[in-house]
């Protein structure tokens, strides 16, 4: 059975920039802007937008 040419691996020019954050990264950004500090939650982090 062959694979559907959607699942290609393709090249990394083809990919699209993600628009959505895991919560880790998310975390790493706002220690970045100095919004985030050890012991707070990681529940309810603020909205964030990822960097150009």
């Amino acid at each position: 059975m062959s694979q559907h040419p959607s699942f290609s691996k393709g090249t990394a020019a083809a990919r699209k920039k993600r628009s959505v954050l895991k919560r880790f990264e998310r975390v790493e950004l706002l220690q970045k802007r100095g919004q985030w500090s050890d012991g707070d939650r990681v529940v309810g982090l603020r909205k964030t937008k990822p960097e150009a």
